[in-house]
């Protein structure tokens, strides 16, 4: 039958459309009859922007290729577009290709669109169009503001609107931690995903920050963030202002107590275990001040500072040295016994020198007596200095030792009984003290 006229293409589409409600749809999205391939793409596309349709054919004889959308309408039959949607826009049309972009998507876009070659039977190959939605910003709330060391806190991170529904993880400063995950389902096919976690904190997590990080999709570098705000009791800490070495009788002693908790610590108290402090002991703020030290003061003392969350303390252990002692300085100047002999021997040189000189201007040259007498003299006088230096060493490194005589022995009949009793006598030995000089 032909057709001919402006109906043609009027007549050719009804026939077709109803032909085309009557296939059977299936699952395969490349068909291949008698060496025709006709192909075509699953698109996965985030609301509000714009998915294209491929209807592909390799080894085309001429038929026609025409697109439907999920309710079996034909949106474009070759390049010409029944359906009036103007956000279906013609991108490429050949023997080959029919492409068509779809703007401005929306949820209810979603479905399978079917690629249609006009064969004998009829080929169809499907492309689904999933639309994928982002959840909102996503919203973390915590049980308390304020949270004391060692206690549990709990935090909940919310993602609204999402399609599919969005995953939540966890991280505090750098660690991952594991929450507890409950999905909801809400009208037109989105989700709403929240997540608890649960943990103790030290002082340490004080200012740690913690993120709420989403996954999905349809979403980027989302996350929500929560910085930890940890209260702890004092940290406590003694240090000597002064001395700068170890107290001695007679020194100052100056302790400056440190402290540093959250909230600040709002009571400092110096304390001195089971005594009680010195009565001349001044306390000023965190200082403990203590004059003139003696042995009584020796103790352990104790700082204790305390905030809303707590006490802690720190001790310091003070013991009293004696006080340094000095030896006399020596009123005189000891005699240098050696000096003062070389300089004897080197002016019994000079005159035995010139001795020589003068004897040798008109003595004969056999026999130099002036020589051989300044010699003697030299070697006499360096025995006598030496001597005397003997002399005074032995006077400073004098010994000391005790003799013990038999008292009573005079008495004896005999020698045996004399050597009895002097056995016994050392209990009534005298100390005696010999000099060498």
């Amino acid at each position: 039958m032909a057709i001919t006229g402006s109906g043609s293409l009027a007549i050719s589409l009804s026939v077709f459309v109803i032909s085309a409600a009557f296939l059977p749809k299936g699952a395969a999205e490349t068909v291949t009859v008698e060496g025709q391939n006709l192909a075509t793409d699953n698109v996965s596309v985030i609301e509000g922007e714009m998915a294209t349709i491929s209807c592909r054919v390799k080894n085309n004889d001429d038929s026609v290729i025409q697109l439907l959308n999920p309710n079996r309408q034909t949106i474009y039959f070759k390049n010409f577009r029944p359906l009036k949607d103007s956000r279906f826009q013609l991108v490429n049309f050949s023997d080959n290709e029919l492409r068509v972009s779809l703007s401005n998507v929306s949820l209810s876009d979603e479905g399978r669109y079917v690629c249609q070659l006009y064969t004998d039977p009829p080929q169809e190959a499907y492309a689904d169009i999933t639309v994928l939605v982002p959840p909102g910003s996503p919203i973390i709330e915590s049980r308390e503001d304020v949270v004391s060391e060692g206690n549990e806190t709990e935090l909940t991170c919310t993602a609204i609107g999402s399609k599919p529904a969005a995953s939540i993880r966890w991280m505090k400063g750098e660690e991952e931690l594991t929450g507890e995950t409950t999905v909801e389902e809400t009208y037109d096919r989105m989700f709403t995903v929240s997540s608890r976690v649960r943990f103790s904190v030290t002082k340490e997590d004080d200012g740690v920050p913690v993120d709420c990080i989403i996954d999905h999709p349809a979403a980027k570098d989302l996350l929500a963030q929560r910085n930890l705000e940890v209260q702890y009791k004092p940290e406590v800490k003694i240090v000597v202002t002064y001395p700068e070495g170890l107290p001695r009788e007679g020194d100052n002693l100056d302790l400056t107590c440190i402290a540093e908790g959250k909230p600040h610590p709002h009571q400092i108290n110096w304390l001195r275990v089971d005594e009680d402090v010195p009565p001349h002991a001044v306390v000023t703020g965190s200082d403990l001040y203590i004059e003139n030290l003696n042995k009584s003061y020796n103790g352990t003392y104790r700082c204790v500072a305390s905030n809303a969350v707590g006490e802690a303390y720190d001790d310091y252990i003070l013991y009293v040295y004696d006080a340094p002692t000095t030896s006399p300085t020596p009123t005189t100047n000891p005699v240098n016994t050696q000096g003062t002999c070389l300089l004897i021997m080197k002016l019994f040189m000079v005159i035995v020198l010139f001795s020589d000189s003068r004897a040798g201007e008109g003595a004969p040259q056999k026999i130099d007596h002036a020589v051989i007498g300044g010699v003697v003299a030299v070697v006499m006088f360096a025995i006598l200095c030496a001597l005397i230096v003997l002399g005074r060493y032995f006077a400073r490194h004098k010994g000391t030792y005790f003799t013990h005589e038999a008292k009573g022995a005079d008495d004896a009949a005999d020698a045996d009984t004399a050597i009895i009793n002097a056995e016994g006598g050392h209990n009534n030995t005298d100390e005696k003290k010999e000099y060498y000089i």
